[in-house]
């Protein structure tokens, strides 16, 4: 409860949190439409390959055009106002920069930046769950040994889930699942960007009057952003990932506690400790009621008889049992709440949510039957979706993860829902993540790999 007034003092101190934004997308642009807000938090400059997409952004959440009109890192330094640049590099290398918030969405240039700040003795706010769940738990080490913070970004459910997690295990309650909502059902897994916007219920004409991407409303349709969030949860709090993905059990808020907890005690869960998603929709798409497809929830159990009658005393929402409860937060708002993240990095020197330990990895996964020549196209396109599964499999079978699946050519043939691995692709480009990566998996994948 202290952040606002820790940062009060460092206001009228005259020594502002000051921070560098790379990338200027909509997550960037709601970290912008509120930083002006803060009193004391000074973005001092924004990097995107595009600076005129900056200040666009700039433009349209409200900032007058001398806010931004510095000339220099240092002219932003002392005036107050922020630099507008295409020099990400440069950007983590400013020494007056605490903090740096990488919000790109690029899984390779996410971890390149997040080196070039840690190396420059920056904390790293990564937005980019992309390149988080990737090389997450090795950049997070790196960051540990340098003594700067690599975080989660608050307001994104990654995050959030680690919050809760942390809250159970604070409460002294038995931890059983956590997860979050998501509008699902099993066609949607082999949507491509053609057909992406039929589950939306949107016409040609609408979407032409937007400022759509079809590829990451994709990714949101086909599962793949659920993967890479689920599993970046299990490398945050120490959930495993089921064995075969995610299941997407429909749940809303009334049967999260019977659904989300182990088989053996009249769940739906192979067992307990796992991530998973509660989806909004039942397989034949009517909609579940008081459906959660916005938020962030943890299943737990009761440690005792006591604690069980108090759940009850309090009405909390449990399973029938009265053993099994379940905590959420019904909406995130993503770039407007990462303000949290920063003052938290800088002021207490504390994560919201990081990459502990390389335990869940978000895997490419044929849409199709692909063949020898084809090329992969990445994230929410038509050749792969990604799948949620636990490192100890994704290391063993040396399994591609999605964020190296883009302008990938196959060398042989992948049936449709098989995992793609290293050895099924040319990889002649970004050798110097796969080099990151594969770091990652010789040091830090779990004991029972590394000893096979």
């Amino acid at each position: 409860m202290s952040l606002s007034s820790m940062l009060a003092k460092r206001h009228e101190a005259g020594r502002p949190i000051r921070v560098g934004l790379i990338g200027a997308g909509k997550f960037g642009s709601m970290v912008l439409a509120q930083a002006r807000k803060i009193p004391g938090y000074h973005i001092v400059a924004v990097a995107d390959l595009d600076v005129g997409k900056v200040r666009g952004s700039l433009a349209r959440t409200g900032w007058e055009g001398e806010e931004y009109a510095a000339t220099s890192f240092g002219d932003a330094m002392d005036s107050g106002r922020t630099f507008v640049t295409d020099n990400a590099a440069a950007l983590c290398a400013f020494d007056g920069i605490e903090c740096i918030i990488e919000a790109t969405g690029h899984p390779l240039a996410g971890v390149r930046h997040a080196i070039m700040a840690i190396d420059a003795g920056k904390h790293i706010v990564m937005v980019n769950v992309e390149a988080d769940v990737m090389c997450g738990p090795i950049l997070a080490q790196r960051a540990r040994q340098k003594g700067v913070v690599y975080s989660m970004a608050y307001g994104d459910q990654p995050a959030f889930c680690c919050e809760l997690v942390d809250w159970v295990r604070s409460s002294g309650f038995e931890l059983v699942s956590a997860g979050k909502g998501m509008n699902f059902r099993p066609p949607y897994r082999y949507s491509t960007p053609d057909t992406v916007w039929s589950y939306f219920g949107w016409s040609d004409e609408f979407v032409a009057a937007g400022d759509f991407n079809p590829k990451m409303y994709n990714s949101f349709t086909d599962g793949t952003k659920a993967a890479i969030e689920m599993a970046a949860v299990a490398n945050g709090t120490g959930l495993d990932c089921p064995d075969d993905g995610l299941a997407f059990y429909p749940a809303g808020l009334q049967d999260l506690a019977q659904v989300f907890k182990p088989e053996a005690d009249g769940g739906r869960l192979p067992r307990a400790g796992l991530t998973d998603i509660a989806a909004s929709r039942e397989p034949d798409g009517r909609v579940v009621m008081n459906n959660i497809q916005y938020g962030m929830f943890v299943t737990f159990r009761a440690p005792d008889e006591y604690t069980r009658q108090c759940f009850a005393q309090y009405g909390l929402l449990t399973d029938d049992s009265g053993w099994y409860g379940s905590m959420w937060r019904p909406f995130h708002l993503i770039g407007l709440e990462t303000s949290v993240s920063v003052l938290s990095a800088c002021l207490r020197g504390e994560p919201t949510g990081t990459a502990v330990e390389f335990r869940g990895d978000a895997v490419a996964t044929a849409k199709s039957n692909l063949k020898a020549g084809d090329w992969l196209d990445g994230e929410g396109g038509f050749a792969t979706w990604a799948k949620a599964v636990p490192a100890t499999l994704s290391t063993r079978i040396n399994a591609l993860p999605i964020g190296l699946a883009h302008k990938v050519k196959l060398k042989r043939d992948v049936p449709q829902d098989q995992i793609v691995t290293f050895d099924d692709v040319d990889m002649v480009d970004d050798l110097d993540v796969v080099e990151v990566r594969q770091e990652q998996q010789r040091t830090m994948a779990p004991e029972q790999v590394r000893a096979a």
